[in-house]
């Protein structure tokens, strides 16, 4: 495997040739170079359920396999959320509650709170809004000229619809990412130096700013979006009370419906290039596109994993897992699974079962913003086949560093009229 190692160049060592007790497929720079796919398809071959007993996060296991992720994602009894769902455990030794996070019955009683916002029917009534908003974004783009798709689509329609579901001041509404982007800025998503004063600093005015519009819709007629329901609910109302778990719920809002759906609507433009064939598809047959909605949210997979406790000793995979032990469903291994998904490192918008894939989830932490994500996603290549050719990627894509987000920076483009 050594002959055909792309890692070269950027000291990145081939996987193949290391011993398996060395692997760290924590480290951010194995995702900011996509160099992160040899490494698992090596531990899914010869240690699906893999032990790493030294990194900058601490020990950990991997879960690596498609149905050996569900076993765990779908276990809250023995596999606990608490206190953290990333690899890394923050320096200062915060962690912000967040329903996430948690296990029943807290966990059930915050997310059932906030789940209306994005509840079928009230994405119905969103769908003409978003449209709009799709419309207006793509019109505005400079035809035949290089532009960053990042900032122009990617960023513009996640922040706007966003700003929708949290009824947030719309000339505000770029505080939102800007959040996003601070909440994942840190140490423990593998980023070294990351610093967490000024993540602090920014994260209390995130929370200043909520507070005001939390007691303003407190004293207010209850409506749909996340605040109103948060603070309406009797059980999550008193959460304003908690500037940590007020926070940390926000943290997951905001995220969870930024950094997912942008980085899937980079990804879309991304594949589409790398697999022409796709393109010529996709653009003979329209009616393909909810399909591949799932392919792209399968081949991007924007969150790389989450983490669970042991709560017990227990055998797993053929391995012993001790009561406390950190064990990480890696998410973006189990959506390549070459016994669950057939030619899974192609992008195939066509693929039989393409819901099937691991990306949002399994069990009761299942992504609660799934249908808003898939919606944006279908709305944005209906009206991209209406009025475009081809969007051209023109340059490589610059990735985020970081273990817990896969993502871009920067996908420098040229649209091309029909």
């Amino acid at each position: 495997m050594a002959d055909t190692w792309h890692g070269a160049s950027t000291g990145i060592p081939d996987p193949w040739t290391l011993p398996l007790e060395t692997f760290d497929v924590s480290k951010a720079e194995l995702f900011e170079q996509d160099l992160h796919w040899e490494y698992f398809r090596r531990l899914r071959k010869e240690a699906p359920v893999h032990f790493c007993p030294d990194s900058l996060v601490g020990p950990y296991w991997s879960v690596t396999k498609y149905n050996d992720i569900v076993a765990v994602d779908t276990n809250h009894k023995v596999f606990s959320s608490q206190p953290s769902i990333g690899i890394g455990d923050p320096s200062d030794g915060i962690y912000p509650p967040m329903f996430i996070a948690m296990d029943p019955p807290i966990h059930d009683i915050q997310r059932k709170a906030a789940q209306p916002a994005v509840a079928p029917g009230q994405l119905a009534e969103l769908e003409g809004l978003i449209r709009t908003r799709v419309v207006n974004i793509l019109e505005s783009l400079p035809m035949g000229e290089r532009f960053n798709w990042v900032d122009k689509v990617s960023i513009e329609l996640t922040t706007q619809m966003l700003a929708t579901l949290f009824d947030f001041p719309f000339e505000d509404r770029h505080k939102l990412p800007f959040w996003s982007d601070v909440s994942t800025t840190t140490d423990a998503a593998g980023i070294v130096g990351a610093d967490m004063e000024w993540r602090m600093k920014h994260l209390t005015e995130c929370v200043q700013y909520f507070s005001r519009l939390w007691m303003e819709r407190a004293a207010a007629p209850p409506k749909m979006d996340f605040i109103s329901l948060l603070a309406h609910n009797p059980d999550t109302a008193g959460m304003i009370n908690n500037p940590m778990e007020l926070m940390g719920n926000l943290m997951l809002l905001i995220v969870g419906g930024n950094d997912t759906t942008r980085n899937s609507i980079s990804g879309g433009v991304y594949f589409l290039n790398q697999f022409p064939a796709e393109y010529a598809k996709l653009k003979a047959d329209p009616s393909l596109i909810p399909n591949m909605v799932s392919e792209i949210i399968r081949y991007q997979t924007p969150l790389p994993h989450m983490r669970r406790k042991a709560l017990e000793d227990i055998e797993f995979g053929g391995q012993r897992i001790r009561k406390g032990d950190k064990v990480v469903m890696w998410y973006v291994s189990g959506n390549r699974d070459e016994e669950v998904i057939e030619r899974p490192d192609e992008f195939l918008i066509d693929r039989p079962n393409a819901r099937r894939h691991i990306s949002f989830g399994f069990g009761i932490h299942r992504c609660m913003g799934n249908r808003v994500a898939e919606m944006q996603l279908r709305i944005l290549w209906e009206e991209i086949l209406k009025r475009f050719d081809r969007i051209e990627v023109v340059g490589p894509p610059k990735r985020v560093h970081s273990n817990f987000v896969r993502g871009y920076e920067e996908l420098p483009v040229i649209v091309h009229a029909r």
